[in-house]
């Protein structure tokens, strides 16, 4: 069975007078070399390559979900590719659905066994950036409650003597909120918790 091919090509707004077919002509002479069929091409012109959302790069990652094609091929990374972490997905994406990738000026080819080992050890290096970020933030929490330092969100304290005074003179919960520049649910929480005043839950006429 022939294989099934997809090229993507990319011109961003700063590559004045680029010809995004100077991409292209190289992908089709490839897929022309391996007998490849070419299925559709996803072109992104005058795009910046600093998004991860493209019109393009979209459809294609919309049509690699409906399996109409076995490979994509670009010319480089970049021309893919936002970053590395951008690139690691894509590729895990398409490795899941069984799709493989092809990068020209890298040689990288995920149909060969060297491809797919070079893939292997981008995703290793990848895990283990994540596990470092992750330690680092472990590490720097650790290090803040050893100085006593508090964490989360600030605990927001109200005046409940001057809630009971306003909800004796009339006050509606809204009021009395923004009055004391909290939410409405802070103020029924801590006029709740004293018992001095009656409370029910509020509602919007309240």
């Amino acid at each position: 069975m022939t294989t099934r091919m997809a090229i993507y090509a990319r011109v961003s707004t700063t590559n004045h007078g680029q010809d995004v077919t100077v991409q292209t002509q190289d992908l089709e002479q490839f897929a022309e070399a391996r007998g490849w069929s070419m299925v559709d091409a996803y072109i992104d012109d005058g795009v910046s390559g600093a998004k991860d959302s493209r019109p393009e790069l979209n459809r294609l990652m919309a049509d690699a979900h409906k399996r109409r094609f076995d490979v994509v091929v670009v010319w480089r990374f970049d021309r893919f590719a936002r970053s590395v972490s951008h690139l690691l997905r894509a590729l895990e994406t398409f490795n899941a659905l069984g799709i493989s990738f092809v990068s020209l000026n890298e040689q990288m080819d995920t149909t060969t066994p060297a491809g797919k080992m070079v893939f292997t050890v981008l995703g290793a290096v990848a895990e283990l950036e994540r596990s470092l970020i992750a330690e680092r933030v472990r590490a720097g929490l650790r290090n803040a409650r050893a100085k006593g330092k508090t964490l989360g969100r600030p605990r927001v304290v109200v005046d409940a003597a001057k809630i009971a005074r306003l909800r004796a003179s009339g006050a509606s919960w809204p009021k009395i909120a923004r009055e004391l520049g909290v939410s409405v649910g802070t103020v029924f929480q801590a006029a709740r918790s004293l018992s001095k005043i009656p409370c029910k839950t509020p509602s919007a006429s309240d």
